[in-house]
């Protein structure tokens, strides 16, 4: 299966495990854009007009461990401002047609805003729907057995993940991916991923965090590590899981 195909399965598949839910909610003038129910399949092979799709879950459903200002902000400010800054990238251009998914791949083609939105605008589709309220506790079956044959335990993969995701300088992210089948962890700078041509480590996103500071500095100020460690309450295993086993097919 390759990447495009596997995003196709895969996203659809976190979709429909994030149990979507269409809300409406406001907190000012600033936050005045048309949430759309879009599944992560869409959003993937969408073009030019670019949606922000709506949350999966209630802004404050993911408390105490990241607070309903911080997701407020981050969807419908930051997420929205990727997917605003995109569509004025593109429009009128010959990039009016590409997919998300194509601009993704041949990145290291593209100009600096054309790289940087169509990664924020995916990046953050993706971190959405690996995270759940009903989250947090432990993987199950072949990816908890994937897990301890390659990092030694899920204590050990949670430990450098955590590091993949502090030592990143500056903004960026870290992502558990599959690369030739086998679980690799890696970060990316600003809004880079592993499926873009000019990653460092290429592959197939299974988990992503978020560690640009918008992401947590409301609640933990510059403890990024104390964000980490919350991260852990809110990830969705199924979507993770069923990433994983979409990812080796």
């Amino acid at each position: 299966m390759n990447r495009k195909n596997f995003l196709q399965t895969t996203l659809a598949s976190a979709f429909a495990l994030s149990g979507f839910k269409s809300f409406s909610f406001s907190f000012g003038s600033s936050y005045n854009n048309k949430l759309t129910q879009m599944t992560l399949e869409q959003t993937t092979l969408e073009s030019a007009p670019f949606t922000l799709p709506a949350l999966p879950y209630a802004p404050e459903s993911l408390e105490p461990n990241i607070d309903k200002m911080t997701m407020e902000i981050h969807h419908g400010r930051h997420h929205k401002a990727y997917v605003d800054n995109l569509n004025k990238a593109v429009t009128g251009t010959p990039l009016e047609k590409t997919t998300l998914w194509d601009l993704l791949k041949d990145a290291g083609k593209q100009t600096a805003a054309v790289r940087n939105n169509a990664g924020g605008h995916w990046n953050h589709t993706f971190f959405w729907n690996v995270m759940s309220p009903k989250g947090g506790g432990s993987p199950k079956g072949a990816l908890l057995e994937d897990i301890n044959k390659t990092f030694g335990s899920l204590d050990k993969f949670k430990e450098d993940f955590a590091k993949a995701g502090t030592t990143r300088f500056g903004s960026g992210w870290a992502w558990l991916i599959v690369q030739d089948k086998k679980l690799v962890i890696t970060s990316t700078p600003n809004q880079d991923n592993p499926l873009m041509d000019v990653a460092e480590k290429k592959g197939t996103p299974v988990l992503a965090l978020d560690v640009w500071e918008h992401a947590y500095y409301l609640k933990y100020q510059n403890k990024r590590a104390d964000y980490i460690t919350a991260f852990w309450n809110v990830v969705n295993w199924d979507a993770v899981s069923k990433n994983y086993e979409n990812a080796l097919k």
